[in-house]
């Protein structure tokens, strides 16, 4: 149906020419295995090409996390002991069941809370009777907004600042008695809206003093 005339002889490659092609495509390979291949994927660099091109840098990368890959996975066969699945397992259970506990007794374990709401533009003092030297653990949280504080201390004649913040959102620490009196927080509210401060305290106080 279709008539086509067939390549004659000289029309077709010679064999030089398919053999000097073929050494042109296995020099052309070698050439990007040695300049490309090698230096991104092994950091093997012998002529400084992938340097150049930063391609050295990309196949270090690769090596070290390969070798960071290895070393993760030795140690979790070293960690994980074959056949230990219900003792990991009951190990597992046996910390949830401790650190449970332990959060739950730690809550209980605050002496005091105090709560109060702020309006925009107001402020609010609670403070601690203390012994010089004492120590008393804190947390106080700011629901609504962030607040302004001055943890300070005073007494007869002494006056002192441990801390000060604008704008935070809570704080948690211990706060030790630089002398025997009245030490404690100052919040104020300069937001445009409520914000409610609530205050947790355990260790060696005599008296809550609030507002």
């Amino acid at each position: 149906m279709y008539n086509s005339e067939k390549p004659t002889a000289a029309d077709l490659p010679s064999s030089a020419q398919l053999l000097k092609s073929t050494v042109i495509a296995i020099i052309t390979a070698i050439a990007i295995l040695i300049t490309i291949v090698l230096p991104a994927e092994y950091a093997i660099d012998p002529t400084g090409v992938g340097r150049m091109l930063q391609l050295t840098e990309m196949g270090e990368i690769k090596q070290q996390l390969a070798e960071e890959a290895e070393k993760d996975h030795q140690q979790e066969d070293q960690t994980a002991p074959a056949g230990n699945t219900s003792g990991s397992l009951f190990n597992g259970l046996f910390d949830m069941f401790i650190g449970t506990a332990q959060a739950q007794s730690s809550t209980a374990a605050w002496t005091d809370e105090i709560s109060y709401t702020l309006e925009p533009g107001q402020g609010i003092e609670v403070k601690l009777a203390m012994e010089e030297g004492a120590e008393v653990e804190f947390k106080w949280v700011a629901e609504g907004g962030k607040l302004n504080y001055d943890l300070h201390g005073d007494a007869s004649g002494q006056e002192t600042s441990y801390k000060k913040g604008r704008g935070v959102p809570g704080d948690e620490g211990v706060l030790k008695a630089s002398f025997t009196g009245k030490h404690g927080w100052f919040w104020r509210n300069r937001n445009k809206q409520d914000v409610k401060v609530t205050l947790l305290v355990r260790g060696a106080y005599s008296e809550v003093i609030r507002p």
